[in-house]
């Protein structure tokens, strides 16, 4: 709610008279909120957000464009701009009173525009969009998007706006690549398995963690070596290995993979992700039965 106020001046003979002063109140009777399906997000990932328009006048509101700037944010020195968030395109719906209504008009993807939005007096309207996450979304401690959508009339004041904020998924995001060398070997020749195994989480792996790793080698090896980060593994304790059926187990406790890390190009606002890493390498022979 806004306050107004008024006073008359009256000029008359080189003397002037005020009048008292009015005041009024104007009562907002268009209010807007808006929600993320998904509150958390990874590169390319995609969020459905919705906005929601209730119309408690006894008029009705027509014409009305919706503008989301799609998280846009500044960064560097001197300060430029980054819009973390790409509009699906088509993924506009548009609801009054719960009805689908035909799709509304998209006139602008970057920032958001979508055009001839009607608010029923006493009703409501929903307005969903899906968009993506690019790779101008920052990641890191602290990192977030918020979005906000304003809502303006035909004479482009704007009536109501709501934001909404998602943060990096947090926890730790796990892969593994296996390579064999060399890739052609003799019978009963020596061959090496390398794991990389890569951390592109904001949080690391570590002994506390409930990793295991399994691979059953077939043909089965005859294990001269195993290492992990360089460091030589001892059977038993940090690995089992049943040679009759080639089963190899790392249990929980072995395991650790660091944090990513994540930098931000001062120059074009674009985010990257260097996982942390881990390497696991197994060499034996070839047993050929």
């Amino acid at each position: 709610m806004a306050a107004f106020y008024n006073q008359a001046t009256l000029s008359y003979n080189g003397s002037v008279a005020v009048s008292n002063i009015t005041t009024g109140e104007i009562i907002e009777t268009l209010s807007a909120a808006k929600e993320a399906v998904t509150d958390t997000y990874t590169t390319g990932s995609d969020t459905v957000f919705a906005v929601s328009l209730v119309n408690s006048g006894t008029a009705d509101f027509t014409g009305l464009t919706l503008t989301d700037n799609l998280g846009e944010y500044s960064y560097g020195d001197p300060a430029a701009e980054a819009v973390p968030l790409t509009y699906r395109e088509g993924s506009a719906k548009y609801y009054i009173n719960g009805v689908q209504q035909a799709e509304p008009t998209v006139t602008s993807s970057a920032p958001l525009v979508i055009s001839g939005i009607t608010v029923p007096a006493g009703g409501s309207t929903m307005i969903l969009y899906e968009a993506e996450v690019n790779r101008f979304a920052p990641f890191g401690e602290g990192a977030s998007i918020t979005n906000t959508a304003e809502i303006s009339g035909v004479a482009k004041a704007i009536l109501a706006s709501a934001s909404t904020t998602i943060t990096p998924e947090s926890g730790a995001s796990l892969t593994i690549a296996k390579s064999l060398s060399p890739a052609e070997v003799a019978e009963n020749g020596e061959v090496t398995y390398t794991f990389i195994i890569q951390n592109s989480g904001s949080v690391p792996v570590t002994a506390d963690d409930s990793v295991v790793f399994t691979d059953v080698f077939d043909p089965v090896l005859d294990i001269t070596s195993v290492t992990f980060n360089g460091t030589d593994w001892s059977e038993g304790t940090n690995y089992n290995y049943v040679p009759a059926s080639g089963t190899f187990t790392v249990p929980e406790g072995q395991i650790t993979v660091p944090a990513a890390e994540y930098t931000q190009n001062p120059d074009t606002g674009e985010w990257n992700v260097q996982p942390g890493a881990a390497v696991l390498v197994i060499t034996g022979n070839i047993t050929v039965q």
